[in-house]
């Protein structure tokens, strides 16, 4: 059995206290101050750029996300030491938000260009994008309708301008404005990257397909499948509301911080 290596313990410790906390105080009142919100989000915090890292959105996502830790974290802690460990670990998570907020940055803002000819001021943008309009875990284009069309009459904006295109573009962006990221997937992805790059020939497997397949082939494999799953919405491995970008950028940001220590020629950079 893989012993657990001590920043890896830290962190494991770190994640299951916010994961009660959450439970204990209220999912909705601590992921509003923790989980990372797009920054049209009146609950969007500075801080969330880190704390994300640590919450989760539930037992099974926690699980298998301290179990990944725990497998190959404690690996490469053991051959990179704490402190390259740590850099890696949440350089990866600050790739994870800068690749998947860069995705959604990118959607945004073609909706924004959908519903150009409605005229709507920056204030009327911000107040619909920020509506409430779920109804349970559902988003609900009737909830969109009931809160949109007295603010459009509030401000003589004639309902007839509004067109499915339009409508749907808000609805859309309201999705991403309200939608939270969690989870310390990015910042394990980079440390699953790095051990790969470390351990090339190491066999890993899926729970559900226990099949060896060599590092070197199988991490590849599993980010390309996330791209792929980003651009067409259709899931693999992981739940439907997966940030599949996330994953890229923390996957990204770990193989460009050990493949340059393993190239370096200053000693105290080297991974052998």
């Amino acid at each position: 059995m893989r012993k657990i290596t001590e920043t890896v313990k830290h962190l494991m410790i770190i994640n299951v206290i916010m994961f009660v906390a959450t439970i204990t105080i209220g999912e909705d009142l601590f992921s509003n101050l923790f989980a990372l919100h797009f920054p049209s989000s009146n609950a969007f915090k500075p801080w969330q750029i880190i704390t994300h890292m640590f919450m989760h959105g539930g037992f099974t996502h926690l699980l298998f996300n301290m179990f990944a830790l725990w497998m190959f974290g404690s690996a490469v802690e053991q051959k990179l030491g704490s402190k390259k460990f740590l850099i890696i670990y949440i350089s990866a998570g600050l790739g994870a938000v800068l690749f998947q907020l860069g995705y959604y940055y990118f959607d945004y803002n073609s909706l924004l260009t959908n519903i150009s000819s409605l005229n709507l001021s920056e204030n009327l943008i911000d107040q619909i994008v920020n509506f409430n309009i779920r109804d349970g875990n559902s988003y609900t284009g009737a909830a969109l309708q009931k809160q949109l069309f007295p603010l459009l009459s509030q401000n003589n904006i004639n309902q007839a301008l509004l067109t499915d295109a339009n409508f749907s573009a808000l609805f859309n962006m309201n999705i991403i404005t309200n939608t939270g990221m969690l989870g310390a997937s990015g910042c394990i992805m980079g440390i699953l990257v790095a051990f790969g790059v470390m351990n090339p020939n190491a066999e890993l497997m899926l729970i559900f397909l226990p099949i060896p397949i060599k590092a070197k082939y199988f991490i590849p494999g599993i980010i390309i499948l996330d791209v792929i799953s980003a651009i067409t919405g259709q899931s693999f491995f992981s739940p439907s509301n997966t940030a599949y970008m996330a994953h890229v950028g923390g996957a990204v940001i770990g193989f460009l911080i050990i493949w340059y220590w393993k190239k370096n020629t200053l000693n105290s950079y080297r991974v052998n």
